[in-house]
């Protein structure tokens, strides 16, 4: 436009224009930059006014104040509202809660304080329903039509999809999608807080693992699993409902729950006892009445003791101890057996190293014939533990932390391998004076799939006939459910070693025609035996005698252990006991002391 009217102005050939004419062109020039003005501000508007109506987001303007002059469709719609009713409100009361308001007020002020362009948050508004609404929300600072003036507009959008899915991830990060409860990564969160250097009181942690529960799984099916773990975990919800309570899932049938406040050992125990029984009553799940036993460990401390992995680890040994003592059971962590527990796994933890380095040494304990007391018939094979620190180990001492470090295998290989190569040793140097040996297996090593291979390996090696084994085993292990150490007894047996059993009176000796065992020698054991130690009452006599008697009957070899003097060795030969070992012989004895027996015996036949 400049540029035109600078050509008209210019385009004068060369006559000089009269103050008229040059007034009028002046006019046309401010006449034609108004029309343009206004075309330029009517479109403007016409093209804010459409996208104010049309935007998918609603808007709210604000006079000076604060105050709402005007509202777009969409944002009425959005809160529920007709735009009158919002007109006049204050754009901070658009906010559901108070944080929701909080945070308005806070972006209105930072705007006004600072050079911000824009407040940017996720608020919940207000929605005519009364419920809140979440929305992305934007506030500015709008130009007004006096220079120097601008008003506040806030922009909402739509946010309710975005959070609830955000919401539903957040949730499923943080809780077991089985039961709902709290998984093992909020709970481990939650308890490094509730140890935190600013908490106060106590904190009490409690481990809960179900008893058995492979059983529900294997014979009712997975699915039935999953209601009843579903049903636990309401149960111990229901149970636990004081001192800000929270419960996890932290395994597959373990459970956690965490305590804080002010607590005493006595008050968190009652909580345990009452879940516990809670969890007997049956889950009903279709024609399923479903009870569930519960081991808990308990901890019980101030704040400030411990590390996190203390405490946790001090409710796994409170656990432990719980189903040892036999399921179904609560156990108090005790930090003066803890120490000592420690003490005897360290001891598990050096026992492969003990047998690398030759701290191992094989122990006998001689049987010899009641009729020929100096006469050896076979020796029972053991180990004992040559401690560098604790000096002479029995086998009772190291053979259960054996099974839990898994080297239970290993010394029973090793208690074979020189047993077998001891007893070829007599053979060679005795002839028929040397005795049969006799192995208790642990149970670990009697089901070992190749537990008759490597048997047979050790008896060709020694060149030894396989009656020259005997395997020894007692009720227990022919009744295991499983049936494995039984079937491996049998095929023992099948191979030509001799089958021993230990039993304490008629139950234990009916094992062996109910189980068609190919058994050749008992061995009496327990009160029948001890209760012949000083004299010989009528009612022990007669027990001793039945059983003597059904022996013979099943064609068996009677022996008796844990004999203690020659006196009660010959009651016992007067009742049929034919073999004995004890005290009265000796209670454990080397190799080279078996060699002395033995050649004892040879120089006076």
């Amino acid at each position: 436009m400049a540029r035109q009217w600078a050509a008209r102005l210019a385009d004068t050939d060369g006559v000089s224009l009269p103050p008229e004419e040059l007034e009028r062109i002046l006019f046309d020039l401010a006449r034609d930059a108004v029309a343009e003005i206004e075309w330029l501000r009517d479109a403007a508007i016409s093209r804010f006014a459409t996208l104010y109506g049309t935007a998918p987001v609603g808007i709210a303007m604000a006079d000076r104040d604060g105050t709402i002059v005007e509202v777009n469709k969409h944002l009425a719609q959005f809160l529920g509202q007709k735009p009158d009713r919002l007109a006049g409100r204050r754009l901070t009361e658009l906010g559901f809660a108070d944080r929701d308001r909080a945070k308005l007020a806070g972006g209105l002020e930072e705007l006004a304080e600072t050079d911000l362009e824009e407040f940017t948050d996720r608020v919940q508004l207000a929605h005519a329903d009364d419920a809140g609404v979440w929305a992305e929300i934007v506030l500015t600072l709008m130009p007004g039509d006096r220079p120097g003036t601008r008003f506040p507009v806030l922009v909402a959008a739509d946010a309710n999809e975005v959070h609830t899915l955000q919401e539903a991830l957040r949730h499923q990060s943080i809780h077991d999608s089985l039961t709902g409860l709290s998984n093992a990564s909020r709970f481990h969160t939650l308890l490094e807080n509730a140890l935190s250097p600013f908490a106060t009181g106590q904190v009490a942690l409690v481990y809960l693992d179900l008893d058995g529960f492979k059983v529900i799984n294997d014979g009712l099916g997975a699915g039935v699993g999953d209601q009843v773990l579903r049903g636990v975990a309401r149960k111990l919800k229901e149970s636990f409902t004081e001192h800000d309570a929270l419960v996890a899932r932290l395994s597959g049938d373990g459970f956690a729950v965490l305590l804080c406040g002010e607590l005493t050992a006595a008050q968190v125990i009652t909580l345990v006892e009452r879940a516990l029984e809670d969890l007997v009553e049956p889950i009903y799940i279709g024609e399923h009445g479903v009870g569930v036993s519960a081991s808990a460990g308990i901890v019980v401390r101030d704040v400030g003791e411990g590390s996190v992995e203390d405490i946790q680890r001090a409710a796994e040994i409170a656990l432990h101890r719980a189903k040892e003592a036999g399921k179904a059971q609560w156990m108090l962590f005790d930090p003066e057996l803890d120490a000592r527990d420690r003490a005897r796994y360290r001891l598990g933890a050096e026992i492969a190293g003990a047998l690398e380095n030759g701290q191992f040494e094989l122990i006998y304990q001689p049987t010899v014939k009641l009729a020929k007391p100096d006469e050896i018939a076979a020796v029972n094979a053991g180990l004992r533990w040559h401690h560098p620190r604790f000096g002479d180990l029995s086998a009772d001492e190291f053979y259960p932390l054996a099974d839990t470090t898994g080297m239970t295998i290993p010394l029973g290989k090793w208690l074979l391998t020189e047993s077998l190569r001891a007893t070829a040793r007599w053979r060679d140097r005795y002839g028929d004076a040397a005795p049969d040996v006799c192995i208790r297996l642990p149970n670990r090593l009697a089901i070992e799939p190749d537990l008759v291979a490597m048997v047979k390996e050790e008896l060709d090696r020694n060149e030894l006939p396989a009656k020259a084994l005997r395997v020894c085993t007692d009720s227990s292990s022919i009744l295991d459910p499983r049936g494995e150490v039984l079937d491996s007894l049998t095929v023992l047996s099948d191979l030509g070693a001799k089958l021993v059993l230990t039993v304490q009176g008629s139950s234990d000796l009916e094992l062996i025609p109910r189980h068609e065992l190919s058994v050749q020698h008992v061995i009496l054991s327990g009160p029948v035996v001890d209760a012949l130690a000083d004299d010989e009452p009528d009612v022990a006599a007669r027990h001793l005698d039945h059983l003597v008697e059904r022996a013979r009957e099943l064609k068996l070899r009677i022996g008796a252990e844990g004999v203690r003097n020659s006196g009660q060795a010959d009651r016992l030969r007067r009742h049929g006991v034919i073999a004995a070992r004890g005290a009265f012989v000796a209670e454990t004895a080397t190799g080279d002391e078996v060699d002395e027996l033995i050649e004892q015996h040879t120089k006076e036949t």
